[in-house]
């Protein structure tokens, strides 16, 4: 690791580390990003390239017009310790590119993506990376430090002791930035703030692959540089650092070091961002002085300076672009770069270099050789921190990220692979298990933790349903006042109680509806970038949010049933109650279903228009023996059916005495005040109490499967 990464020698004991520490010019003291992938509890991994060969993807054209080819046989490589930009017209295949690298595509893909040299296994892949997309998907009531917490607790292993994880979530916020804003829920963060939070969650289990899908978009200047540096420092870790980039400004532009530029989704450039301008030279393209390199790029992809893209494509597919970078590399490539190689093989060969056990840095013992080594380094660092390369940050990438002397402590810091003569890549990767970083069970009550406190933060599903239930509750119970045990109204009472159902089922039905698919996009990012497994989150999510469904019907149902007067019995109170419970649970679980297969738009729509023949055809309306034969089937389709039925029976049902009546005589002669004939009147007399609690809790069940279904549907189909 220590050979891919950096050496490190200090005078007079010195040792070869694997980090090289350097300061960025520019940066903002606020956000300290120079040393990030120095954490000490970070989980070690091996630095991962990613290279991807004869990449092709096509996609259906409407009305079966045949397919459109999106990226046509397109190759490249992205190697570790670099920061990579894909750049491209709209329309050239960036953000495809993207998807099929990360994983996310993986219909209509033709072409061999490698890893370390081996093809991927897309399930261990993804879970040594992530991806950040352009939308900062965020849990809105959560605070940085919960949501980091959270994070932590779910992607680094149960051994890990609560207080390390403490301790490292505390790290990366600092190095981030955003320790002064650990208290700050995500709703009230500014954009560059939660960029950096989006980053700090996935940097938790230190993936050495990131990707990031137009990371500057929405954010000011100064916003934009604080991001691109800090995936600069990122990418110093080892860590292979990918991101698509619209016509970024010449500030952030020279901060890249590989470009990956696509047109009409072919490759026109691959290489360094110092051999762009040099390479369009050879082309017979000339960038004009003082003109940004990245708008220049993308002027000749768009065609503006003529139709170069076919030339330029098969100039990449001749090989032309590597045989220049190569040419460039040798041609700025140090002097003693050989003579260093051999002094520390040599080193290394006659026992001269310790592995020390504790910070797993090399230790020099022979000071002969030593002086010699950093007598050769210290020339090479003087060349090329000279007039040719006026800053660390315009040293090409092929040689070094950057190379900083520190002469007060006596050292010099610089990149082991100038001065490597093994450039061969280690094509073994860590074993990855095709599990989760925790358990089911850790998972479950991590989320289900998370969601509960959501749910309490969220002023619409808690204090506004409370309130809801409270006073709708009291406003139907004063207006049906006491009349439950009144014979000459027994039409307002049954009006009384299809109303209580019908409130009950809105009040589940809709607020799900809302907030479930704006719930969608953060389940989604965190699934495909393997946090947790999708019937953890479900049975998190169904969990969390049932004792607010069983309890706001219970106050709602207990205001009415006392106010109106129902009968005075404990039975037929619980009974009530339970089908009130029921209800609210299966209108719960058909918003979850609708907010889980469709849009925030579309299921808002859906919401009531779902419930128009569900209470249409409840019994109420209209009397189920005068629905026309060929539409009674729809009957048993609807729940508030059963809630109807069942509440009927449990008010009126199982041996009730006679009712009040005013005219007793009346009364007699029509029975209107025996319970028996007045379930016979609302059609309702055969009905059974626990058949529609069965059925109900069919509804709940089926609705329920159905919508973690429909979830693991929505998972394979973002692929």
């Amino acid at each position: 690791m220590a050979d891919l990464l950096s050496v490190q020698i200090h005078i007079p004991a010195t040792k070869i580390c694997p980090e090289l520490e350097t300061r960025p010019s520019g940066l903002m003291k606020k956000v300290d990003n120079t040393r990030i992938g120095e954490h000490t509890l970070l989980p070690k991994r091996k630095s991962v390239n990613i290279e991807f060969k004869g990449l092709q993807y096509s996609v259906p054209e409407p009305r079966n017009k045949g397919f459109k080819t999106i990226l046509k046989c397109i190759s490249g490589k992205f190697k570790s310790g670099q920061l990579t930009a894909i750049m491209g017209p709209s329309g050239a295949g960036k953000s495809s590119l993207m998807n099929i690298l990360t994983g996310y595509r993986t219909k209509s893909v033709t072409g061999n993506i490698l890893i370390n040299g081996r093809s991927r296994n897309l399930r261990s892949f993804r879970k040594m990376s992530c991806y950040i997309m352009q939308e900062d998907h965020l849990l809105p009531h959560l605070s940085v430090e919960e949501a980091m917490m959270c994070s932590a607790n779910l992607k680094l292993s149960e051994k890990m002791s609560k207080t390390d994880k403490k301790q490292l979530v505390d790290n990366i916020l600092n190095q981030l930035g955003l320790d002064e804003t650990k208290r700050t829920r995500s709703s009230d963060l500014s954009g560059g703030q939660r960029k950096r939070l989006s980053i700090a969650l996935e940097l938790v289990n230190n993936p050495p692959i990131m990707f990031f899908d137009e990371p500057t978009s929405g954010l000011d200047s100064s916003s934009c540089f604080q991001c691109v540096s800090l995936l600069k420092s990122l990418s110093r870790g080892g860590r292979t650092i990918v991101c698509t980039i619209h016509q970024p400004s010449a500030k952030l532009f020279e901060m890249f070091d590989l470009l990956y530029m696509l047109a009409e989704g072919q490759c026109i450039y691959r290489g360094t961002v110092t051999g762009l301008v040099p390479y369009f030279v050879t082309q017979s393209l000339i960038c004009p002085q003082f003109h940004n390199p990245a708008d220049y790029s993308m002027e000749v992809a768009c065609g503006e300076y003529g139709d170069r893209v076919p030339s330029l494509v098969v100039a990449v597919q001749k090989g032309e672009c590597e045989d220049f970078m190569a040419k460039l590399e040798h041609e700025n490539k140090p002097k003693n770069c050989d003579k260093v190689a051999a002094a520390t093989n040599d080193l290394k060969a006659n026992g001269h270099v310790i592995t020390a056990s504790d910070d797993e840095c090399d230790i020099i013992s022979d000071e002969d050789k030593l002086q010699e080594i950093t007598s050769l380094v210290n020339e090479d660092v003087n060349d090329l921190n000279s007039a040719c390369y006026t800053t660390p940050k315009d040293l090409p990438s092929g040689l070094c990220e950057t190379i900083n002397s520190e002469l007060q402590n006596g050292r010099v810091c610089f990149c082991s692979k100038l001065y490597n003569n093994n450039t061969e890549e280690d094509p073994e990767l860590e074993q990855e298990t095709h599990t989760f970083a925790t358990s089911g069970f850790t998972q479950f009550k991590v989320l289900f933790v998370r969601t509960f406190m959501s749910i309490m933060r969220d002023s619409t599903l808690t204090r506004l349903r409370l309130l809801s239930h409270i006073s709708v509750g009291l406003l139907i119970g004063l207006l049906y006042l006491g009349i439950g045990n009144d014979a000459d109204k027994v039409q307002d009472n049954a009006g009384c109680l299809f109303f209580c159902m019908l409130f009950i089922m809105f009040a589940a039905l809709m607020p799900t509806v809302l907030t479930f698919p704006m719930e969608m996009a953060v389940f989604l990012r965190e699934h495909l970038n393997y946090w947790y497994s999708l019937k953890a989150y479900y049975w998190a999510k169904t969990m969390a949010d049932m004792p607010f469904q069983i309890i706001f019907p219970l106050i709602y149902g207990t205001i009415i049933y006392w106010m109106t007067n129902q009968p005075n019995d404990f039975k037929r109170f619980v009974m009530f109650l339970t089908l009130s419970t029921l209800t609210a649970l299966v209108a719960q679980s058909l918003g979850l279903l609708i907010g889980a297969a469709t849009s925030l738009q579309v299921a808002v729509y859906l919401g009531p228009v779902t419930a128009v023949p569900i209470l249409l055809f409840s019994g109420f309306f209209v009397k189920l023996d005068t629905i026309p034969p060929y539409l009674r089937w729809l009957t048993y389709l609807s729940y508030i059916r059963y809630s109807f039925e069942g509440t009927l029976q449990s008010i009126y049902g199982y041996n009730r005495k006679n009712l009040d009546c005013s005219d007793k005589k009346l009364c007699d002669l029509t029975n209107r005040n025996v319970p028996s004939s007045i379930l016979q009147e609302l059609d309702v007399l055969d009905a059974n109490f626990y058949h529609d609690f069965i059925f109900l809790c069919i509804f709940f069940i089926v609705l329920r499967v159905g919508c973690y279904l429909v979830l693991r549907w929505r998972v394979k189909a973002e692929k």
